[in-house]
């Protein structure tokens, strides 16, 4: 869901020959690595020319031809930063989920009842034969006497 709109000024060129347009982005509420997305109302506006294979982006100026283009080392940067975001947004996904399931495992654990079970050569004595609790200890019966 967008968040909200905002125009801007967006201006492509060289102080020579650029064009300046007033574009209306989207602002949404998500993690990304993108910092604007132009789309068709962009290029319908400045009357652009995206190409896609060698990166350029090609419009009318006022004394010519504006292209604007980036390098191919520069989008593989791109590519390995957002892939690196990518990676650290999972990561804290998983590990809030992790947390989640420490926090459900120790809250079973804790209504466990564990029962002791006497092993042989043990056996139970009460603990204060006055009282009606029936508390009881397991002590061991192959002890010796020392």
């Amino acid at each position: 869901m967008p968040l909200r709109q905002i125009d801007l000024p967006i201006t492509f060129g060289d102080q020579f020959n650029y064009r300046t347009e007033t574009l209306t982005f989207v602002v949404v509420g998500f993690p990304e690595t993108f910092h604007a997305i132009l789309g068709r109302p962009c290029y319908a506006k400045f009357m652009a020319i995206p190409n896609y294979t060698y990166l350029k982006l090609k419009m009318r100026g006022p004394h010519g031809v504006i292209t604007v283009g980036t390098s191919f080392q520069r989008a593989y940067e791109c590519e390995v930063e957002c892939c690196g975001h990518a990676t650290t947004i999972i990561a804290s996904g998983e590990l809030a989920a992790l947390k989640e399931d420490v926090i459900e495992e120790a809250s079973d654990t804790k209504k466990l009842t564990r029962s002791f079970e006497s092993t042989e050569g043990s056996k139970g004595v009460l603990i204060d034969p006055s009282s009606f609790e029936g508390k009881m200890v397991c002590i061991g019966t192959t002890l010796s006497s020392e």
